[in-house]
């Protein structure tokens, strides 16, 4: 309410806007990402997990590019190493093992076991950073490497996915990792800048190993529409909503599109690729969702008396 008792029609409107532009960026984020272990499935069949990542990556990053001319005087020569680093934890490494389980289990293994990385963000700030943890995201953490177990044990179309449950995990213990870093080696900056910055030096230091194991084959036009799809949609244009999400409402309440991620994963495989939604998988994806909203949940504070 404006002074003389009436709202100022300025200031309503972006209020307004601001209430259903977030669900619905949230919304959006969710099935972004939740399409990305979709498009993986279809593209690394055709051009192996190497070959794909370097066109995720130096896609992601064209797309990123503006923002990071925008900020370039903010970036000098000894920023770079880190970025680099953070380019081979956030990027290059894990978007391979995903890459690579894609080839061997269905899209929706990747999209479970990609929510495992809010959890594996608090252990690595307790492990190497000395932050608590705290007894309800300790019990998050076991619910959340029981799922991993159960997803571990099961078979798809006869054949086992531990090995692909595993490379999931890993990268999301090295997504773990990479936020820890953004957080205390590179606050301050512009967070799409620093993403087209790492995603860059992705680009650079795997152009050798996608080059070394391009496919001698030809590529058929459906795995390279999944690649782009990957490396415009799903990396850079999400990266720059997902950004903007963190400035808007914070990164506490942005993470939370990591809970609809699997749902949108698996929903994906199942309508476009017929994969099997199988009871191992509800069984796992409810333990790991269930673990990352009580790991995300913050205890309420009690009133002085």
């Amino acid at each position: 309410m404006s002074a003389s008792g009436l709202t100022h029609p300025h200031t309503a409107a972006p209020s307004f806007t601001r209430a259903w532009l977030t669900p619905l960026e949230l919304g959006a984020l969710g099935a972004i990402w939740g399409a990305s272990f979709l498009f993986m499935r279809i593209a690394a069949p055709a051009f192996g997990p190497l070959p794909l990542v370097e066109l995720r990556v130096a896609l992601g990053a064209l797309v990123l590019m503006p923002f990071l001319w925008k900020a370039r005087a903010s970036f000098g020569p000894g920023l770079w190493p880190k970025l680099a680093l953070l380019g081979v934890l956030n990027s290059a490494v894990p978007f391979a093992l995903f890459a690579w389980a894609a080839q061997r289990a269905p899209a929706g293994i990747g999209a479970i076991t990609n929510s495992m990385s809010v959890l594996f963000t608090a252990l690595v700030a307790f492990l190497f950073y000395g932050e608590r943890i705290g007894a309800r995201r300790a019990v998050a953490l076991f619910t959340g490497f029981a799922g991993v177990v159960v997803l571990a044990s099961g078979k798809t179309g006869g054949a086992g996915v531990a090995w692909a449950a595993a490379a999931g995990t890993t990268a999301a213990f090295l997504y773990g990792i990479g936020v820890n870093m953004v957080k205390r080696h590179l606050a301050g900056l512009p967070a799409s800048a620093v993403a087209a910055a790492t995603l860059s030096c992705s680009a650079l230091l795997m152009l050798p190993f996608a080059i070394a194991t391009w496919p001698t084959q030809p590529i058929g036009t459906r795995p390279w529409l999944a690649a782009a799809s990957l490396g415009v949609v799903c990396t850079g244009l999400a990266f720059a909503v997902y950004y903007r999400l963190i400035q808007r409402i914070g990164p506490a309440r942005a993470v939370t599109v990591t809970y609809s991620v699997p749902l949108f994963g698996v929903a994906w495989a199942w309508l476009l690729l017929d994969e099997p939604l199988t009871p191992t998988m509800l069984i796992a994806g409810t333990l790991i969702l269930g673990s990352v909203a009580l790991g995300q949940q913050q205890p309420v504070a009690r009133k002085a008396s």
